[in-house]
């Protein structure tokens, strides 16, 4: 399949929505393509994040990659964070995903950054191949770890 990889622009949310709300019910949460949309929005409107979407010829978007900025305080560099990358049921194992990767990859050597993280969940196999098939190594000396904050009561509780 020929597909066209470009950085998005607000201009892209209304097609990248429906694909993150897919992505989203895909990790167990409720079909919401309006919340989808505000939250990428957001996202982009406040240079929040950066997003790579993959576009079939018909222009349809196959797949979207999502990029946090975080950085390194010890090597004094900036890190990306890929916490979303997901392409369309219908054409997966057509080299999408890799598509995607091969432009954050250029992506963060343009931004002269450290390097690229990304975390999945244990049982997402088909997602831990493709890193892998591309070079990813998983990072076996250190720990990730996680505190949920508490629910917030209603002050009229």
């Amino acid at each position: 399949m020929e597909v066209t990889i470009r950085r998005a622009t607000t201009n892209d949310i209304e097609e990248i929505a429906k694909l993150f709300d897919a992505y989203r019910v895909f990790f167990e949460q409720g079909s919401d393509l309006s919340l989808a949309q505000e939250f990428l929005g957001d996202r982009l409107s406040n240079s929040e994040s950066v997003i790579f979407c993959a576009y079939a010829s018909d222009g349809r978007c196959a797949g979207f990659a999502q990029l946090y900025p975080s950085f390194s305080s010890v090597s004094a560099k900036r890190i990306w964070i890929l916490n979303d990358l997901f392409v369309s049921e219908s054409v997966r194992g057509m080299g999408i995903g890799t598509k995607l990767l091969n432009k954050i990859e250029a992506f963060g050597e343009e931004t002269q950054a450290k390097g690229i993280l990304i975390e999945t969940t244990v049982s997402n196999t088909g997602a831990q191949k493709l890193y892998e098939r591309n070079g990813y190594q998983k990072v076996t000396e250190r720990f990730f770890y996680e505190r949920k904050n508490k629910p917030q009561k209603n002050k009229t509780d």
